[in-house]
């Protein structure tokens, strides 16, 4: 089998496979937000960072969800990194933003944090600012044994079908997930743009 024909098969065994039921509770957690005036933290590394982003445009634009992400203030980041280091980079900027029981946090990461690998540790520190300060914890990830899971409140763990495509699988299915919930009905305020001014064909 070639190796497009084989990723895209994965594709669909992992599409089958998504717990359907955890996407909802997500999407009524977002909405309870968005009623009580919550604001939602977005907080990745790497790829999960850029999708951070991208994100935050879609939830605020779309689903009027008051949302932001410390990776969109590279000044800032690096700051943080460079005087106090960067495993407490983001549990900083929570402080700093004041976060607080309205408020949720959303993780995408393939891992989800793991002290004892010590990979995304940032993730960690920021998952225990969080939980103190009272906020809930939502999340896609590629890992059930990763931090995010276990301490989450409602997280999608991208099924592995392959152990040899866990990154991309899992950070490509952040996109999906998060843009099933932006079009969720429970949360989709804003209709799309093609979908707006094109007719159906």
């Amino acid at each position: 089998m070639s190796h497009p024909k084989q990723y895209f098969t994965e594709v669909v065994q992992i599409a089958e496979r998504l717990d359907y039921e955890m996407v909802n509770r997500i999407a009524e957690g977002l909405a309870a937000l968005r009623d009580q005036g919550g604001r939602l933290f977005l907080l990745g590394v790497g790829g999960s960072a850029a999708n951070c982003s991208h994100a935050v445009n879609d939830f605020r634009k779309l689903c009027h969800i008051e949302a932001y992400s410390p990776v969109d203030n590279v000044s800032e980041l690096t700051a943080r990194t460079n005087d106090e280091g960067w495993n407490t980079v983001f549990a900083e900027w929570l402080k700093t933003s004041r976060a607080n029981s309205q408020d949720a946090l959303f993780i995408l990461s393939v891992g989800g944090g793991d002290a004892e690998q010590k990979v995304s540790v940032n993730l960690i520190h920021a998952l225990d600012e969080g939980k103190r300060r009272g906020l809930k914890v939502y999340g896609v990830v590629g890992r059930q044994g990763g931090y995010t899971h276990k301490v989450g409140d409602a997280v999608v763990v991208i099924p592995t079908v392959n152990p040899n495509h866990v990154t991309p699988h899992t950070e490509a299915f952040q996109a999906v997930v998060w843009h099933c919930l932006v079009s969720h009905p429970k949360l989709q305020m804003i209709g799309t743009k093609w979908e707006t001014v094109a007719p159906a064909s």
